[in-house]
């Protein structure tokens, strides 16, 4: 796992307009949502800078939040109490879940935000979603966004440079995201993502990591699901699209 320590800083230049208020994030998983019982518990693990969190809670459901990055997960209690959320936020791993949760605590788990390639390989993939199965509750269910992989796959090693300014607290940065595509599924790939921010006076100040990750076909993450002891029930997937989101449940 990486850390995304410098990324956490600025995280909020890689969140899209329409998402970044967090009753906004909350409501894009109307759908989903709408499968939760009354008083339900939800984790959102990966939760990045707390944005699907914050507005989880301002709905009046019971969150606990992780992410492996202590900053992030700063940053999500920072959020919490600006809009006054009652978020339990838990620096944590994927593997280290289970040392701070009791097993089927949670009605729904939410690993969001394109986060499961950087679980190391296919045995840390299966780790990972190991982890959150045993902390959902019999019926309940796990909610995970994905890249479309193949895609990014077979565009190959590239640069790619966003052709608009994205404003953030007044200031204004241009996203880059830079690929390095490895020659085999199972090999490591690394993206380099960039936020280069432009203050007052013209001066560019740049941001950026380089996070390893292990890309997956839609249809391993099903198999891996499987093998958690999840069923796929629904997915988005198009391989012609970015991104898809998948829903498993918990028999």
């Amino acid at each position: 796992m990486t850390d995304y320590d410098v990324l956490a800083e600025v995280y909020e230049w890689l969140i899209s307009d329409a998402k970044l208020p967090p009753a906004d994030f909350a409501a894009s998983f109307d759908d989903v949502l709408s499968l939760l019982p009354p008083n339900a518990h939800v984790l959102d693990c990966s939760c990045g800078t707390g944005q699907l969190a914050v507005g989880l809670a301002g709905r009046g459901i019971q969150v606990a939040a992780t992410d492996a990055s202590e900053a992030m997960v700063r940053r999500t209690a920072e959020l919490s109490e600006e809009f006054g959320a009652s978020v339990r936020a838990v620096q944590a791993s994927w593997e280290e879940l289970p040392d701070h949760f009791d097993d089927s605590t949670f009605d729904m788990v939410f690993c969001v935000g394109n986060s499961l390639h950087h679980a190391t390989g296919a045995t840390g993939r299966r780790a990972a979603l190991q982890s959150m199965s045993r902390l959902l509750r019999p019926g309940g269910h796990l909610v995970l966004t994905s890249r479309t992989w193949e895609l990014v796959r077979s565009r190959g090693s590239r640069l790619d440079i966003s052709n608009h300014l994205v404003r953030r607290n007044g200031r204004d940065a241009v996203v880059i995201y830079r690929w390095e595509i490895a020659p085999h599924w199972e090999d490591e790939h690394h993206i380099e993502i960039a936020i280069a921010q432009v203050d007052a006076t013209g001066l560019v100040h740049v941001r950026s990591e380089l996070l390893p990750c292990w890309p997956y076909r839609h249809e391993t993450l099903k198999a891996d699901l499987h093998h958690a002891g999840l069923q796929t029930e629904t997915t988005t997937f198009d391989p012609k699209a970015e991104n898809y989101m998948l829903v498993a449940s918990k028999p």
